[in-house]
């Protein structure tokens, strides 16, 4: 069983424009003479790895806390995309729509258009992946956003697929458990062993 870590190192990745920098707090040191090594963390909930909930560009949309676990473990498709916009014409000839988790390999250029938004809004997928900072881009980000999350659909962001080929894998993504907040970092690994996945072993 291969287990690929496909997320990203909360405090060494850049944060999106406009973000406010997380900071590692050494509470105690066991290098200063103290009994223990003890450290607090501050970090946007969007950077590095994270997922988006509908509450993030929705109002009285589901918090993290609210999206059913069964959205982030299960198994996933992995397409790879051209840097730039991905147009509605280019999802609907390259992204197995009938899929319930899909993860876009874009080496962290690509973003959704709102034409293939709106495609994936009118599909089954419950997870929707990316390894760019934002699904979206620019003054589309929004409209990218909201036609995804208004549809329930949970976002993915900030992955890192360098490692990963196109195909079929079982993904782990699970967000931390904050209540009433709009996203969350996560731990995103996949699997890749087909007996693992479809119970076969």
């Amino acid at each position: 069983m291969e287990i690929i870590d496909i997320s990203r190192d909360i405090l060494k990745t850049p944060v999106y424009p406009g973000d406010p920098e997380g900071y590692l707090d050494e509470i105690k040191s066991m290098k200063k003479g103290e009994k223990c090594n003890l450290n607090a963390f501050y970090t946007c909930l969007h950077t590095a790895t994270h997922i988006d909930a509908p509450l993030h560009f929705v109002n009285g949309g589901s918090s993290i806390d609210e999206i059913p676990l069964s959205y982030f473990i299960g198994e996933c498709v992995v397409v790879e995309a051209p840097p730039g916009p991905v147009t509605g014409a280019f999802a609907e000839d390259n992204f197995p729509f009938s899929a319930e988790r899909i993860l876009i390999k874009g080496n962290g250029s690509s973003y959704l258009m709102e034409s293939s938004a709106y495609c994936f809004a009118d599909t089954k997928v419950k997870l929707l992946g990316t390894d760019s900072q934002s699904i979206g881009y620019g003054s589309s980000n929004e409209i990218v956003h909201r036609a995804l999350l208004t549809e329930n659909i949970a976002v993915l962001e900030g992955l890192d697929l360098s490692k990963v080929e196109p195909g079929k894998y079982f993904l782990m993504a699970q967000p931390i458990k904050i209540s009433d907040v709009e996203a969350a970092p996560c731990r995103a690994i996949l699997i890749k062993d087909h007996l693992f996945w479809t119970g076969t072993r």
